[in-house]
Formats: C-alpha cells, structure tokens, sequence
C-alpha cells in the first residue's frame, strides 16, 4: 500500500514532468476549443479560395462581359447563380467581386491599424501636452460621420481617379478613395485602447529597466511595449475587416461606392431591390456572401478576444 509521503512524491514528480506550454500553445488550445471561431475559419478559408481560386476558372473579361439577350435569367447548369440585369453572370462577378470587397476591408484596416497604433502610442507614451492634443483630435474625429463623409467623398472624388491595372486586374479609382475613407475615419477607437495599454505598460519594471540601460524611445515603443499591446490590436484589426466590407456595402448599395467595371458584393446589391420577387437571385448570392463573411469575422474576432485575454492564458 502506498504511504502519504510516497504519493505525494509521485505526484509532484508526475507534476514537474507535465510540460509546460508557451503563450502561444495556450492562445491556440483556447481558440481551438472556441468552436464558432473554428467555424469562422473554416467559412473564410472557404471564402478565399473561392475568389481566389476561382478566378483561375473565369476570367474577369468574361465577369464583365454583357449580353442583354440572357439579362435576367435564372440560375441553370450555364449560369449557376443566374445573370443580371444586362445579362453578365452573376457567379463570375461573385469572384472577382470578392476579391474586391476582401481587399478593401483588409486594406481600410491596415490604414485603420497603422494610424491607430501610431496615435495611440505617441500620446500613451509621452503624456502630457502630446497626449492632450491628440486625444482631443481623437475626439474630434469621433464627431465627424463616417458613413456621410464616405457617401460624400465617394461621390466627390469616385469619378476623378482614372482605373488602374494592378496584376492584370482592372481597378476603380473609387476602391482607392474608399479604403482610405475607411481607413482614416475607423482609427479612434483602436488609438484609445492602444493608449490605455502604453499608459498602463511604460511604468512596468522591464520598461524602467530598459530606460535605465538607456534603450532609446523609438526602440521601447516599438520593441518593448507594442509586442505586449498585440493582443487588443489584433482583436480590433479582425473586426474591422468586417466593419470596412458592410461600410463599402453600404455605400455600394446606394450607387456611390466602387464605379463599374470593378464589382464587388456591395455594388452588385445595387438596383436589385427593384427584383427582389421577380429576379431574387440578384440579391440572394451577393447577399448570403457579405452575410457569411462579417459572421465569420466577427466569430473568429470573438474567438481571438477570448484567447488572448491575459486574465485566462494559464487557464
């Protein structure tokens, strides 16, 4: 029979063989066991491959292309998803418009991320008069109308900018406006949180430290704090892909986002209100993609919150 002194010495024994995981196996275990994230995954890997990899099975010419004896038709082994009103095939424009509407929701976060953290950084870092100014511009911009100013500057400057060719694509001006639109008036609530993490994280010891060494600003904003704010970052960023496409669709839909010949899922919804009983595959296919994309975000946004929330990573 086995004494209280021998089991505990097993146990402890067995208790210091038990490997220890790193933040990021945690990160990953808890995420893993988040099984709407997972979902959320799946369906965007799903939604990449299908305008990526789809587009190596139609070309954008024929996306484009319009024949207004087959305008309408609904959906049949030629034209699975049906045609539009001028006879183009909406699975084909479903593609490229994906390709689009991803880009600009990836791209509108990364202007949003860059000039938030930079912000937030600065005015967390140094205090004071910095902090005050930028905090009061910070407040200033929540005042201004994101959606109004996109409608106004997309109507201002969308048919300004010439198309431009980049990687044997055909691009809108109008998706350049509309990133950065997007990208500039989404940033506040990123910079407050990246500022009330510098605020909290530059009178730890390991920053004293470092200043102490003397290791210049530059280096322990970018290389000692920011890599211990990633997590909230990371978390806003995810989310924001979702909140730039329904922003791009929002306006798309009113007719004042991205300018034909560039389609995305936003500007395909436009004018198929006036179909919605006769024709309503118009609106079904572009309509359950946006759905299923900003679900999935949001799903894999609040799997990643979880994860990397400090107070369960030695859970």
């Amino acid at each position: 029979m086995e004494t209280p002194v021998e089991s505990m010495s097993v146990n402890g024994l067995d208790a210091l063989e038990i490997p220890t995981l790193s933040p990021r196996a945690l990160i990953w275990r808890r995420f893993r066991r988040h099984k709407m994230a997972m979902a959320g995954i799946c369906i965007l890997v799903f939604l990449v491959l299908y305008s990526v990899v789809g587009a190596f099975f139609v070309s954008e010419s024929y996306a484009n292309y319009t024949d207004t004896s087959k305008r309408l038709q609904p959906p049949s082994a030629e034209h699975p998803f049906g045609t539009d009103t001028v006879g183009r095939d909406i699975l084909a424009r479903t593609i490229y418009g994906g390709q689009i509407s991803l880009l600009i929701g990836l791209f509108a976060v990364l202007v949003e991320t860059v000039v938030g953290v930079l912000i937030g950084a600065i005015a967390g870092y140094y205090g004071g008069p910095i902090d005050s100014i930028l905090m009061r511009f910070t407040e200033a911009m929540f005042n201004i109308p994101q959606l109004f100013l996109l409608l106004v500057m997309a109507k201002f400057f969308g048919g300004k900018i010439p198309t431009i060719q980049l990687f044997g694509r055909t691009f809108s001006g109008s998706v350049i406006v509309i990133i950065l639109i997007l990208g500039l008036t989404s940033w506040m609530y990123l910079a407050r949180i990246v500022r009330a993490d510098f605020l909290s994280l530059k009178e730890r010891e390991f920053i004293l430290a470092a200043r102490t060494i003397g290791t210049s600003n530059l280096a322990i904003i970018f290389q000692h704090i920011l890599p211990n704010s990633m997590a909230p970052i990371i978390v806003s960023a995810t989310l924001g892909v979702a909140n730039a496409i329904l922003s791009e669709a929002y306006i798309s839909f009113l007719g004042l986002g991205v300018r034909p010949p560039t389609a995305t899922w936003g500007n395909m919804l436009d004018g198929a209100y006036n179909y919605i009983e006769t024709a309503p595959w118009l609106w079904i296919f572009p309509g359950s993609l946006i759905v299923l994309t900003v679900l999935s975000i949001n799903f894999v946004g609040d799997g990643l919150r979880d994860a990397l929330d400090p107070r369960t990573l030695t859970q």
